[in-house]
């Protein structure tokens, strides 16, 4: 399998392992790879230190969260000139996760702003920005992630990013609290754009008001071909990544969901969006 979605030690949170000790996880899982994400950290340089003679592919990206300066299109060049293979648009700084009460830097250090980003049509000023971090992705063959944006915000996206030449293209778990995307929208944004649906561990073992029927549903109703299934996983309560990927895949079986479709939205789908 490959995992498109771990989080691991350091971070401004607790997390389960180092880089190095969650990607030899994955190896001896039988993993093919792995993206590292850190919503305040750019993780393609240590991708490439924990991916040295580790036996599987290690891949790292940026969030535009307030530690990369939001929407910055030089945040993105740097990371695109180092080899990020995901760019995420902001996550834990979106307006969205601030509304919903969520975790945020500004919550582990009271002396860092609250300060929230936006695309259009919510924040039509960043138009321009964003604009040109798309056309950089397109030019690196790289991800176009949407991390915690609203619905309106990705169905603005995704067109700007397919006409500026994106092709890779993944909704952040669409159907978590944040953006609390609906299938309807999901299943015909994923139609009509070529954008795949994340699907997360960490959405069966925390959501509050998710389980197993739920995001069968989802699944069902946006299509295997357009869903990745991924871990989310790196928290101290969660189960080591490669477990919590491999729970998932069982649980949406056990709904009556078929298997080998399941382990192709956990492996050959993410592999085939990540990998140049």
């Amino acid at each position: 399998m490959f995992d498109v979605h771990v989080h691991a030690a350091p971070d401004i949170w607790e997390r389960a392992a180092d880089d190095r000790e969650i990607v030899r996880w994955y190896r001896e899982a039988g993993f093919t790879g792995c993206v590292l994400k850190g919503h305040y950290d750019a993780t393609a340089g240590r991708a490439v230190a924990a991916g040295r003679d580790a036996g599987l592919q290690v891949f790292g990206g940026q969030v535009l969260n307030q530690h990369a300066g939001g929407i910055n299109p030089s945040a993105v060049a740097a990371a695109l000139a180092m080899g990020a293979r995901m760019i995420w648009m902001p996550t834990a700084d979106a307006h969205t996760q601030q509304a919903a009460g969520l975790p945020r830097l500004c919550c582990v250090d009271g002396g860092v702003s609250d300060t929230t980003y936006a695309i259009p049509p919510v924040d039509p000023g960043t138009e321009e920005a964003v604009r040109r971090i798309v056309a950089m992705i397109a030019e690196a063959d790289a991800v176009l992630a949407t991390g915690h944006l609203s619905t309106a915000e990705v169905a603005w996206l995704l067109p700007v990013a397919r006409s500026a030449g994106v092709h890779r293209l993944l909704m952040t778990h669409p159907s978590y609290t944040v953006p609390d995307m609906s299938e309807d929208d999901a299943a015909e944004l994923a139609s009509v754009h070529g954008a795949l649906a994340e699907v997360t561990a960490y959405q069966l073992l925390h959501q509050p008001g998710c389980d197993a029927a739920r995001l069968a549903a989802f699944v069902r109703r946006v299509g295997y071909r357009n869903v990745v299934l991924s871990s989310d996983a790196g928290q101290p309560d969660s189960p080591p990544p490669p477990q919590a990927l491999t729970q998932l895949v069982d649980a949406l079986a056990g709904e009556g969901l078929d298997r080998q479709a399941l382990l192709a939205c956990a492996s050959e789908i993410p592999e085939r969006l990540v990998v140049p």
